[in-house]
């Protein structure tokens, strides 16, 4: 399992957060619980933030910023 750089609407939250534990934040910001969601193993981050009402271009943004940063 590897993530790829950047984060994309396509990465998967569960690879993300497994390997940035710290993303977390960004998407508890955004009114996200996909640390305690089932899905977010299968989810990508569009359709996560599709089924919160989010725009995910704002979403892989911030994601990419925390990784990098």
């Amino acid at each position: 399992m590897g993530i790829e750089k950047p984060v994309t609407g396509e990465t998967r939250i569960g690879d993300l957060l497994q390997a940035y534990p710290r993303a977390a934040e960004v998407f508890t910001r955004h009114g996200l619980g996909c640390m305690v969601c089932l899905g977010a193993s299968m989810e990508t981050v569009e359709e996560g933030a599709l089924m919160h009402g989010v725009e995910a271009e704002v979403i892989v943004k911030e994601l990419n910023e925390s990784i990098e940063g």
